[in-house]
């Protein structure tokens, strides 16, 4: 499936006229008789084919003049997946746009990040997704907005400023505009929570972060609940919390699975960060995967196909925080997973900043690059040469050397890691797919993953295993987490 599918109008008009699910987020389908547009699931009677227009983006629908649908509101579908799967420039801005950055540093801050001229930025924004960087900004800003007014009680000046506007105007015209209702209309068709659903923590908010079917929660959960940092990450009361560092401040999150939404309980010092902190979490946790077309893939290899049968849509357990992951990789080189949790712990303490939980046993922010680079060698705990791969990595990620950001190419941080001392193709690899987000980075030197595949009757030396996992690709990222789930280990497994 491709960017391109909402340019295949029988594609779309079938998908449309099936109500199929599967492709929301994909495209979206303008309705030139009543003037919204809607997601291609949307359960009220198609529209005639001819009254059809397809747009790429929610943006490109709101820029042509569409308003949004009330009945399946399409601006709360999960992301393209096309934004984490691919690398090239359009994939990077709309991830940087996803993680606020044209809010905090308009457009030109955008461009700079991404390194090329605003025109070249814009011109291929539109070009693939038929709206600007700010247009895709700005309908960011509309979701985010109407997800306060109608999950929250917060006053709608307060609304205005956490969802990214300038101006409560801007906030009231852009709402009824897209929604062609006013923000108190939008608030007042929901219908009100008893008081005791209302969260007791001041700043505290309660949010639905929707996800295509099917998600299995047990690695993907299972694996962020076991090797949680102490202070930073716990399993508490069915749901991961962890502390979240944050462009405007802290949070503290808690995300728990649910059937058919994970819920999200996220308590921000400033609001402002709402709609990056979702983010976050939504790709921490790979919500916009295509789970059908991962699946699809990996069971066209006959060995692999029961393992997808028996547990379908895993997803890759990521992270908030590119450079933490980094550092904590360094720190689980040839130890146990409990060792590396120690080892986190132990830096945490030193150097993390406290922050206060009134809600759990969430101390400390995991520390910056900055503070870990400030360290002296000496007081780490650690062999020698592990100490100076610790040093060097948290160095380049202190003085910009190395960016693994989400606006980060790919191919180029791979090759910056792999030139560290103390970085093979394991340690690489597992970055790639964890912070980077890459889909089909793989681990064929991996001792779980040899011994799955030992089990299984696949190849087990990494070569031939590379060889046999062609077939896999994109997705090899997603069959490393099947191959893993044949283990017992705590990583696969909910915490009870």
């Amino acid at each position: 499936m491709q960017n391109g599918m909402y340019t295949d109008r029988e594609r779309c008009v079938r998908a449309v006229q099936s109500k199929d699910a599967r492709f929301d987020g994909w495209f979206f389908t303008a309705v030139l008789t009543t003037g919204i547009y809607c997601r291609p699931s949307c359960p009220v009677v198609p529209p005639k084919p001819q009254n059809m227009v397809f747009h790429p983006s929610a943006a490109a629908c709101q820029q042509a003049g569409f308003r949004a649908c009330k009945r399946c509101r399409p601006d709360t579908t999960p992301g393209s997946p096309e934004w984490n799967q691919r690398t090239d420039l359009v994939a990077r801005a709309m991830r940087l746009i996803a993680d606020g950055v044209v809010d905090r540093e308009g457009v030109p801050g955008l461009a700079a990040r991404l390194g090329y001229s605003t025109r070249q930025v814009e011109r291929q924004l539109l070009a693939e997704l038929g709206a600007g960087p700010l247009a895709l900004a700005r309908a960011q800003r509309a979701q985010t907005a109407r997800l306060l007014i109608e999950t929250t009680e917060l006053p709608m000046a307060d609304a205005a400023f956490a969802s990214g506007f300038a101006s409560i105007r801007t906030f009231n015209d852009t709402v009824r505009e897209v929604f062609a209702l006013s923000p108190s209309e939008l608030r007042a068709r929901v219908p009100r929570k008893s008081p005791s659903a209302s969260p007791a923590t001041p700043g505290t908010l309660v949010l639905r972060l929707p996800f295509r079917a099917p998600l299995n929660p047990d690695n993907l959960f299972g694996h962020l609940a076991a090797t949680g940092v102490p202070g930073v990450e716990e399993w508490r009361d069915g749901a991961f919390r962890r502390t979240l560092r944050l462009p405007y401040g802290h949070g503290v999150v808690a995300l728990t699975p649910n059937p058919d939404h994970i819920g999200c309980r996220l308590t921000l010092s400033d609001l402002r960060d709402l709609t990056v902190a979702i983010s976050r979490c939504r790709r921490m946790l790979d919500l916009d995967a295509d789970p059908v077309a991962v699946d699809d893939q990996l069971r066209t290899d006959p060995l692999l196909a029961p393992l997808v049968d028996k547990a379908p849509g895993r997803r890759v357990p990521r992270t908030v925080d590119e450079a933490e992951f980094a550092v904590r990789a360094v720190l689980g080189q040839q130890v146990s997973t409990a060792a590396a949790r120690t080892h986190a712990a132990r830096l945490v303490t030193a150097h993390g900043e406290p922050v206060d939980d009134p809600e759990g046993g969430l101390t400390h922010l995991f520390p910056t690059a900055e503070a870990l680079a400030a360290v002296d060698p000496d007081t780490l705990a650690m062999p020698r040469t592990r100490r100076t791969t610790f040093t060097t990595l948290v160095g380049q990620l202190a003085d910009g050397t190395l960016n693994l950001g989400v606006e980060s190419d790919w191919p180029k941080a791979r090759a910056v890691l792999l030139a560290l001392p103390g970085f093979g193709p394991w340690t690489v690899d597992v970055i790639a797919m964890r912070a980077l987000g890459d889909p089909d980075a793989f681990l064929p030197t991996d001792l779980g993953i040899r011994r799955a595949a030992k089990e299984l009757g696949l190849p087990s030396t990494p070569a031939a295993l590379t060889a046999r996992a062609a077939g896999w690709r994109p997705w090899r990222a997603y069959a490393v987490q099947y191959l893993w789930a044949t283990d017992s280990h705590p990583i696969n497994f909910l915490p009870v």
